[in-house]
């Protein structure tokens, strides 16, 4: 009683696939659903690797193009104009040390490039050194930046609350300081009021009279986390070394009017600097400088990027694969398993390409259904890390074309040989089968 309760909806869809030029892509599909469900484990089991894969391809694509887009946004917040000169490497036997590290630079090399090179807006001189920060209790190394008024200006950063220091303070080098927030809140306690406190800097004295905004981590250096002197009271007081023809800095940031001119700014910057520092290139002489153009940070760092997306994409293409694969072995087990099915569609009409394309469109589906769910929970992975670490959420809409059409491709080719074997059974030997 219960095997002819089971044949009536064999027997149902074989008729249905008796003469396949008949039979509705609708119907088709129908029947494969029909099947899925009744084995709902092991169909569940089939997606898993199809959507491990698809979530993977759309959530580190997203979270790839939101960070890349993130880093742009705060490079061009500092300006997409901008040149920055550091002073040359020093050498300890023999080993070339990081640039910045010998005091070539000077003083009055930026204000010469200020005054001497076309297009430039404003120019801004600076020093940088780790220092001791002391305030009642609080004890702590951080970044300490010497420079003039145009810097807030020319890095876009301002303060905050309070202000940044005059001309004045800095060509009577006073012990005024501005604050970085987090440096701020490391110091005197988070969303302190900082303005009137009195903090010392390598065992001197600074008034703090200012906060500047929060701007975020940029590469390997963090705005926030810095605190800003007056350039001349630095020299003074905390390095102690001036250069024998000037004040020694370590880097000068140019501003030009326009993007377009930051080229020729860079070009005639070298030409300046090579002039006044008597160095000559046809006599094989090398810099003692170097020049960074913000425009070619931002190329390489979005180059960078997109390469690591790219790789990170062909991994999780890989494990669609590897679902593919999963999908292939499930439906061969399941032409095992179905034999008998099989031969009752055959032994009442059904055609071997009817049984061919019932067994495609089963794996295709299942490879369809995997899509979906990998694409709302890719999605879903997407919207959360961008809230988490803060970046802008990016769904492009090639990921979601390219996740979906692969998982449509893989699993048609996974079908094709389970889909072959039950349409090449002998209906007699299936109908024997246990």
């Amino acid at each position: 009683m219960t095997k002819s309760r089971e044949r009536k909806p064999l027997v149902k869809q074989a008729s249905a696939l008796v003469g396949s030029s008949s039979v509705s892509l609708l119907e088709i599909m129908s029947m494969a659903l029909e099947a899925l469900w009744s084995n709902k484990l092991r169909t569940l089991l089939t997606m898993l690797g199809v959507i491990i894969g698809i979530t993977a391809v759309i959530a580190v694509t997203a979270i790839g193009q939101g960070t890349q887009k993130s880093t742009e946004q705060q490079l061009q917040s500092l300006g997409t104009d901008i040149l920055q000169v550091q002073s040359g490497a020093a050498r300890s036997g023999g080993v070339r040390q990081g640039s910045g590290s010998a005091t070539t630079l000077t003083l009055e090399d930026a204000q010469a490039i200020a005054q001497e090179v076309l297009g430039v807006d404003r120019v801004s001189a600076f020093l940088q050194q780790n220092a001791q920060v002391v305030y009642a209790g609080n004890n702590d190394s951080m970044t300490i930046i010497g420079t003039d008024i145009n810097y807030p200006y020319v890095r876009n950063t301002h303060p905050q609350t309070g202000r940044f220091f005059s001309q004045e303070e800095v060509d009577s080098a006073k012990a005024v300081a501005i604050l970085g927030p987090t440096a701020r809140d490391e110091l005197l306690g988070t969303g302190s009021n900082a303005e009137g406190a009195q903090i010392r800097i390598a065992g001197e004295t600074y008034d703090v009279i200012g906060v500047m905004e929060t701007k975020g981590a940029q590469g390997p250096q963090n705005p926030d986390e810095q605190i800003y002197i007056p350039l001349t009271n630095m020299s003074a007081r905390l390095v102690g070394n001036n250069a024998v023809k000037g004040l020694a800095i370590r880097g000068i940031y140019v501003k030009v009017k326009s993007q377009d001119l930051l080229d020729a700014a860079q070009y005639q910057t070298t030409n300046l600097l090579r002039v006044r520092h008597g160095i000559f290139p046809e006599k094989g002489e090398t810099d003692d400088f170097r020049t960074v153009n913000s425009a070619d940070i931002i190329e390489t760092l979005t180059s960078t990027s997109k390469l690591f997306t790219v790789m990170i994409v062909a991994v999780a293409g890989i494990s669609l694969i590897v679902g593919g694969i999963g999908i292939a072995n499930i439906m061969l087990v399941s032409v095992v398993e179905r034999t008998r099915e099989i031969g009752i569609r055959k032994a009442i009409g059904a055609t071997g390409t009817a049984i061919l394309t019932q067994f495609l469109a089963e794996a295709v589906v299942i490879a369809i259904m995997g899509g979906v769910v990998g694409i709302c929970l890719g999605i879903a992975i997407a919207f959360a890390a961008s809230n988490l670490f803060k970046f802008p959420l990016v769904i492009s809409p090639w990921s979601i074309v390219f996740g979906f059409g692969l998982t449509f491709v893989i699993g048609l080719l996974a079908g094709v040989v389970p889909a072959r074997n039950a349409a090449r059974l002998d209906p007699i030997t299936a109908l024997r089968s246990d």
